[in-house]
């Protein structure tokens, strides 16, 4: 015959390792130590802001004035995006000079041009999630133009649909 109390217990402390107590929650906290840290770094070394789904979301239903950028390649780009995006490709690997055969074969003045004369208009960037350095360069490269009010979304597509919101599919 079974302990009935050991079975619960059992259960009990499985709820509570699901739930982020025990030595999980010490492995997760690592995790998303790993992820943040970087972003951080990148973030302050780009000079630029960052943005979490719910406040881009808010910015667009208040129909503020911003320039909103994919940085994917165009194939991922006309497979999902949010809407009123415009696409530009930027690649996963840092670029600290450009390299067209980098952006899908567009210059530095393609990218100026896009962004407009407006240095003070907002200009927010995007990939597919967290860990993806385009959205990094696209910000990077967005205030070396002297663009001042540059914002990095880095949860990207992928934060966008976790948190229920549409994507536009051609």
């Amino acid at each position: 015959m079974r302990n009935p109390c050991s079975s619960r217990a059992r259960i009990l402390l499985a709820a509570l390792l699901a739930a982020g107590c025990g030595t999980n929650q010490f492995e997760a906290e690592a995790a998303l130590e790993k992820k943040a840290v970087p972003l951080a770094r990148e973030t302050v070394a780009g000079g630029y802001a960052l943005v979490t789904a719910d406040e881009l979301a808010g910015w667009l239903e208040q129909k503020k004035d911003l320039l909103l950028i994919d940085a994917m390649p165009a194939a991922d780009f006309a497979r999902e995006h949010i809407a009123g995006a415009v696409n530009f490709e930027f690649p996963r690997e840092a670029m600290p000079s450009w390299d067209p055969a980098k952006t899908g074969g567009k210059s530095e003045q393609d990218l100026e041009a896009l962004l407009g004369a407006d240095r003070e208009r907002r200009v927010v960037v995007y990939c597919g999630f967290v860990a993806c350095a385009r959205s990094h360069n696209a910000a990077l490269w967005a205030a070396q133009l002297g663009f001042r009010d540059v914002v990095r979304f880095p949860g990207g597509i992928h934060a966008w649909k976790g948190t229920g919101r549409p994507v536009v599919k051609e």
